[in-house]
C-alpha cells in the first residue's frame, strides 16, 4: 500500500505521460499513437555505470551513478583509457581527452551528450578559459548545458582540466 500518492500528467504533442510516485517507487505510463509502455523502478535504486572506454576511477568512487532517470558522472580527467597515462600536450589535448572520456561514460549510462543538463569544469589556470570555451563549444555543438567553471589550485595527477556532469536518461 502506497502512502502519499502523487499523480502528474503532461500532455505533449503525440504523447501523454502520467507518473505516480511514493517514497518507495514510481510508475510511469508513456502513451503514444503507436505504443504503450509501463515501467516501474525503485527511486532509491542506485546503479553503477562502468565502461572500459573511459579510464577507471583512480579512487574509491564510480565513473558514474544513475538514480532514477538522472546520471551523475564523476570528474573526468585527461587519461587515455588504453594506456592509463595522461595525454601528452597542453590544455587543448587535455580538455579534448577529458571531454571524450566524459562522453564515453555518458553513453555507457544509456544517455547521450545532448541530454547533459549541467557541467562543472575545473581549470588549473583561468588564463585557459578562452581555449577551453572553444573546445567545450565544439564538443557540445548547439547543446548548451548549464555550467560552472572554476579555477583550482591543483587537480588529480596535476592535470590542467577536469569536468563532471549531470545528465538525464
Amino acid at each position: 500500500m502506497m502512502s502519499r500518492l502523487r499523480l502528474c500528467c503532461l500532455n505533449l504533442p503525440s504523447r501523454s505521460l502520467a507518473i505516480s510516485s511514493s517514497r518507495r517507487s514510481f510508475v510511469a505510463l508513456a502513451k503514444s499513437s503507436q505504443t504503450q509502455t509501463v515501467r516501474q523502478r525503485k527511486m532509491s535504486s542506485l546503479s553503477v555505470v562502468s565502461t572500459p572506454n573511459a579510464p577507471a576511477a583512480i579512487g574509491p568512487y564510480s565513473q558514474a551513478i544513475t538514480l532514477g532517470n538522472i546520471v551523475f558522472v564523476s570528474g573526468c580527467i585527461p587519461i587515455d583509457p588504453a594506456t592509463g597515462d595522461i595525454v601528452p600536450g597542453g590544455i587543448e589535448e587535455q580538455a579534448e581527452q577529458a571531454l571524450k572520456n566524459l562522453g564515453e561514460v555518458v553513453r555507457a549510462s544509456g544517455s547521450q551528450v545532448s541530454k547533459v543538463a549541467k557541467t562543472t569544469v575545473f581549470l588549473k589556470n583561468m588564463n585557459d578559459f578562452g581555449t577551453v570555451n572553444g573546445i567545450y563549444a565544439k564538443f557540445f555543438g548547439d547543446h548548451k548545458p548549464a555550467r560552472s567553471l572554476v579555477e583550482v589550485a591543483r587537480l588529480p595527477k596535476d592535470v590542467l582540466f577536469e569536468i563532471e556532469c549531470i545528465a538525464s536518461l
